[in-house]
């Protein structure tokens, strides 16, 4: 008997001793291998609607056949990107400072700065040929080089159109070159050149205001400067550049008439092969709402027609050639039926991103016809100047030197005037909260979700008290939600859905707040929202990836108005529609959201469900502290809401939910920085007072420092 026992003791013992012991598997897409991609989700799915967006412009275009067909487009498509972009500033005193000069044999350089608004320098060249007739005047916009026009590359274009007879102003963009906004100590930069457009560009959408906008006044006010100056023939201003400098040069030359010859180079491609390709790129290449109002990278060469135009380009580029021959090609209509088909122009080499010796050539020879400059096209040797000797200030650099506005410190004041506003329409706080429902839809794109009508059991393992039913639930596109359903051995609490922005196996570990409250007899359901957990960490291409957080996902959705938050609210519909159908336990529900989901959290109760009670950990205590923060956390950006400061804030949405109490643990600035209780009261003290005059529910705020003492206290509150 007892060596049947022992038999039995060992062979039960057999898959620990050689480490056989089944392990939880807490994953779903590793057993569903048919939903494919799933990290992709987040971005496939906003794309889905591009494509739809696109498709519609396109009908609209093909539609177009006549000469008044094309002109009432053309005044259509002003007013889109007038739109997008933005108002811009009056117009103040450009205060050129020329603070040096250089000449060479046949040209002289002069070393200047202007302000393109108030205390807002940009450094810049003038490159003047000897002669001193009038003369025709390119602007060259720089790409993404830590040295703007200073780089090799570019200094060889500007001096062979120089040698060629042409005035060339060329530019820093923002960013680049003597215009860092964000130094280390060892004063370089901190991000490099796309991340400094993308990192305050995030802010600016947060305000409403595509960064463009700075990039494009920029190029006005450069037009302004050629005009002032008596060597330039005010009819002859072209513009080219290169990469994020043919960016610049298409937007500046769709919005400024004065512009007559426009030249882009490695950067024309349509949105269709963009999308399909790298993505989104930096914040000043993205246009608010464009998609969403019927406009493609093409428009920019259609508002020009009949104008001449150059497409140049490479077959091997970052961006699609045959996006570039799409666009060709759609742009070429315009030019026909407004009788210039031969003023619009295309040159391709067989190359990657770069400025090549055949296409250097046919942009010589393109400005030289359209400017009326005749001359040999030929491309020169050049000697190219080491970057010192074209500073423009004494410190390399026109922070450190004029100490000036940024967009970040432009931003800023910009939305302290919408927060002025939207604090004079709260004095009437009850009329100001009615609006708050069709505000977030209007601004997040949310679309009601209808009822869940697949969703897949996927097994159940067993905890001590407790089992865990995985579920896969048809999410508001192509994709499925996993999720994890705690179900107490004895129910005799509510339901709880339960956020955390690290995803649902780490909320599901042992110990943690998830437990605690399945031990306490809730059933605890805790999903991966879209871009969380098993549907994260995907498309992460493009330049405008900071901190690991994927900008160019969170720019998707500003093109087409589609945020990736509005997709979230959808899905917690979703997922509660769902818990009603299992029933396990009737009643509202309880939300529980940790991290950057608490803002999604909040407006799902705003928008689409009730909760009986809602717990925040770890909150961003303000949309407002995004726009305020110099150095935020990019990671807030993706539960932000473009466009929301001036509309309404996340107290407000706190104050739209009542009766539903709330409880606030740890809420943070957008620096990641826990606040007091002075701050949060002095932030939500409308919404505390107007709670208390309605006798509505509790809004109560806890610091705790330690993770025992944060889940002790929503333990006790939740179960009070």
């Amino acid at each position: 008997m007892k060596v049947r026992k022992f038999f039995v003791i060992f062979f039960l013992l057999i898959p620990f001793l050689f480490g056989y012991a089944q392990q939880e598997d807490l994953l779903l897409n590793n057993y569903w291998l048919y939903n494919g991609s799933t990290n992709n989700a987040l971005y496939e799915h906003i794309i889905s609607k591009s494509f739809i967006q696109i498709e519609e412009r396109w009908a609209h275009i093909n539609e177009l056949k006549t000469k008044n067909d094309w002109i009432n487009r053309q005044t259509e498509a002003r007013k889109i990107i007038g739109n997008i972009v933005g108002n811009f500033p009056e117009k103040t005193p450009l205060n050129p400072v020329i603070t040096g000069t250089i000449k060479r044999d046949g040209f002289t350089i002069e070393k200047l700065y202007f302000e393109s608004r108030p205390g807002f320098y940009v450094s810049s060249a003038l490159f003047l040929p000897a002669k001193r007739k009038k003369m025709p005047a390119i602007i060259y916009c720089s790409g993404h080089s830590a040295d703007g026009f200073r780089q090799a590359g570019y200094q060889r274009t500007i001096m062979n159109l120089v040698k060629k007879g042409f005035i060339v102003f060329a530019i820093d963009p923002i960013g680049q070159g003597e215009r860092i906004q964000y130094f280390n100590t060892n004063g370089e930069s901190i991000y490099g050149a796309t991340h400094e457009h993308s990192y305050p560009g995030s802010q600016s959408f947060v305000s409403g205001v595509s960064p463009a906008n700075y990039f494009i006044w920029d190029g006005i006010r450069a037009v302004d400067y050629l005009m002032s100056r008596k060597e330039v023939d005010h009819t002859r201003i072209g513009i080219t550049g290169r990469s994020g400098g043919g960016t610049q040069a298409a937007y500046i030359a769709a919005m400024e008439d004065r512009i007559l010859a426009s030249a882009p180079e490695c950067y024309i491609t349509s949105f269709d092969k963009l999308l399909r390709s790298k993505g989104p790129q930096d914040a000043e290449q993205v246009l608010m709402n464009s998609l969403e109002k019927g406009f493609d990278l093409s428009d920019l060469i259609e508002i020009r027609a009949p104008k001449p135009t150059l497409l140049v380009t490479t077959t091997q580029d970052i961006f699609s050639i045959q996006g570039a021959r799409d666009v060709f090609n759609e742009a070429q209509k315009a030019y026909r039926a407004l009788g210039a088909p031969k003023n619009l122009n295309m040159v391709e080499d067989d190359a990657g991103h770069a400025s090549t010796k055949k296409n250097r050539e046919a942009l010589y020879a393109f400005f030289q016809k359209y400017l009326n400059n005749p001359g040999d096209s030929k491309d020169e040797e050049v000697e190219v100047f080491e970057k010192e000797e074209l500073f423009v200030t004494p410190t390399g650099q026109v922070q450190t030197f004029l100490n000036g506005e940024t967009i970040f410190s432009l931003n800023n004041k910009y939305s302290e005037k919408l927060l002025e506003g939207v604090q004079s329409q709260r004095e009437n706080y009850s009329e100001f909260l009615k609006r708050i429902k069709d505000k977030a839809i209007k601004l997040t794109g949310y679309v009601e979700p209808t009822k869940p009508k697949d969703y897949i059991f996927s097994g159940r393992l067993w905890r001590d008290g407790y089992s865990i039913e995985k579920y896969l639930i048809k999410g508001s596109g192509n994709y499925y939600i996993p999720l994890l359903y705690m179900i107490p051995d004895k129910i005799t609490r509510e339901n709880i859905l339960l956020l955390d922005e690290n995803g649902k196996i780490s909320a599901a570990e042992k110990g943690k707040l998830a437990e605690q409250l399945v031990q306490s007899g809730h059933c605890v359901a805790i999903p991966d929202l879209i871009d969380i957990g098993e549907l994260g960490g995907g498309f992460k291409r493009g330049d405008a990836i900071i901190d690991g957080v994927p900008l160019n996902v969170w720019y998707a959705g500003i093109l087409s108005k589609k945020s990736p938050l509005s997709i979230r609210v959808e899905e917690i519909k979703i997922i509660e529609s769902f818990m009603k159908v299992l029933n396990y336990t009737s009643g509202n529900i309880v939300g529980v959201a940790q991290g950057t989901l608490t803002s999604d959290l909040l407006h799902s109760a705003v928008i689409n469900v009730m909760f009986k009670k809602i717990v925040l950990i770890e909150p961003l205590i303000s949309y407002e502290s995004i726009v305020k923060e110099k150095n935020y956390r990019t990671k807030f950006i993706m539960s932000a809401v473009p466009a929301v400061i001036g509309q309404y804030d996340l107290s407000d949405l706190a104050a739209s939910i009542m009766p539903t109490e709330l409880l606030f643990v740890n809420p943070v600035n957008a620096f990641g920085t826990k606040v007091d209780s002075q701050t949060f009261e002095k932030t939500y003290s409308k919404v505390i007072d107007y709670r208390r005059k309605n006798d509505a529910g509790e809004l109560s705020f806890s610091n705790q420092d330690n993770q025992s003492g944060v889940n002790g206290k929503i333990l006790s509150w939740i179960n009070n």
